[in-house]
């Protein structure tokens, strides 16, 4: 039987981070609200996306912990930002978002090593992996977006409705997510 490992603090940083990934969804609902809110549709549609897949990122962390036999701690989450400027600055702190999204897991990743647990540094490396992906296509949708609200917006609409910006489809290498992926 595999015992758990509840005086790890992997393991706890893993809870914490589910806030994150939850309080990231949050943000991410907020500013399709926003766009929605505008009228434009591609962007919000784009930002509900985002929204459902940092959700499953805080399911993948749950079923890790489940699978682990650990204790899952779901957490409240902070209020996300809900009024914006312009169109740029909810792209903005979307791409702020995912840095620090990205910094947050690498040090999970580290820490799982430091801890000489492999099975969670081997899981944390499609995390890795993926925040790359996600911080490399928020940087392209924010120099769109800048580009298009110097002119016409709707040139990131027309861009987003033939362009699927960070939109890989599903992952076959993906964690497992509790309650399955949405």
């Amino acid at each position: 039987m595999y015992a758990p490992m509840s005086e790890s603090r992997f393991i706890q940083a893993v809870n914490e981070q589910i806030a994150y990934e939850l309080a990231a969804s949050n943000q991410y609902v907020a500013i399709a609200v926003h766009f929605d809110s505008e009228t434009l549709q591609q962007l919000a549609a784009h930002f509900y996306r985002q929204a459902l897949e940092e959700r499953n990122h805080a399911m993948m962390l749950v079923q890790y912990l489940l699978d682990s036999g650990e204790k899952v701690r779901i957490p409240a989450v902070v209020e996300p930002q809900n009024e914006f400027s312009d169109a740029v600055a909810p792209v903005a702190l979307a791409l702020q978002q995912e840095r620090t999204v990205t910094d947050q897991i690498v040090r999970l990743a580290a820490l799982a090593r430091e801890e000489n647990d492999l099975v969670g540094a081997q899981f944390m490396d499609w995390f890795l992996k993926e925040q790359r992906e996600e911080v490399a296509s928020m940087s392209d949708l924010l120099a769109i977006v800048t580009r298009a609200a110097e002119s016409n917006l709707l040139l990131a609409e027309d861009y987003l409705s033939r362009t699927a910006i960070g939109d890989g489809g599903v992952d076959p290498s993906a964690p497992g997510a509790a309650g399955g992926v949405l």
